[in-house]
């Protein structure tokens, strides 16, 4: 057994990303919900850094908001299912990011950020690649009892979360987040979210052949206690 968070785990369960229903669906619901905090494009050229892409889950969101969509992941797995839904594959790290300073418009680091074991560094990162006045959008699970025991106790046993994709050592605790998007610049802003009632009751209870995609979706709430979304934006003028 491959031990928690390690990132080959993805490999094996490459077949999930889009199958609905499946042990990734409750990241369909946040992919929509960052899709819907991203702008349509103000330039031409403009650039959207996917940074920890995974499967291009967030490519439907976006796809018609005028980027070019990157997708930044280290495994060729995800990237190969990215690359097929249109994003442009790159193969890296989050925490080296393999991209020119002030390169994107928009960053979005979704459901990443749990799973690095050099927080300062992957912000720093990305904040880095983005330009002045870009814009940041990220969802990550809080560093609370609560957190852990919804993701990774009740998440494991009830399919909301592959058994030992989460190291709960790893989640974030959103100060500390915020603290070091400030360092560079970016003055986040965070907020709650929560999957609707009725999306985990289809979820969990329908039989497998009549699932079908949308189950549910996001909801914000005041509550940063489990899952929280953050956004802001890199000071400085827009070139």
């Amino acid at each position: 057994m491959l031990p928690r968070n390690d990132p080959r785990q993805y490999d094996d369960l490459a077949g999930e990303w889009w199958r609905p229903g499946g042990h990734f669906e409750i990241l369909h619901w946040l992919a929509a919900a960052r899709g819907a905090l991203v702008p349509r494009a103000e330039r031409p050229e403009a650039v959207l850094v996917d940074a920890g892409c995974g499967g291009g889950l967030l490519a439907p969101h976006v796809q018609r908001l005028g980027y070019r969509h990157v997708g930044v992941d280290l495994r060729r797995s995800g990237l190969e299912q990215s690359a097929s839904r249109g994003v442009t594959p790159v193969t890296g790290d989050v925490t080296a990011l393999p991209l020119a300073d002030g390169a994107a418009d928009v960053v979005v680091a979704g459901e990443i950020l749990e799973h690095v074991t050099d927080l300062p560094g992957t912000v720093a990162e990305l904040c880095r690649v983005l330009r002045p006045g870009g814009l940041l959008v990220l969802d990550t699970v809080n560093d609370t009892p609560v957190g852990r025991f919804v993701t990774v106790t009740l998440g494991e046993r009830f399919g909301a979360a592959p058994v030992g994709i989460h190291d709960p050592e790893l989640f974030v605790d959103p100060g500390e987040l915020t603290a070091e998007c400030a360092k560079h610049g970016v003055r986040l802003q965070v907020r709650g979210l929560r999957p609707s009632t009725i999306g985990l009751v289809r979820w969990l209870f329908l039989p497998k052949g009549t699932r079908s995609r949308p189950l549910g979706r996001m909801i914000p709430t005041r509550s940063t206690a489990v899952v929280y979304q953050g956004m802001g934006r890199k000071q400085g003028e827009s070139r």
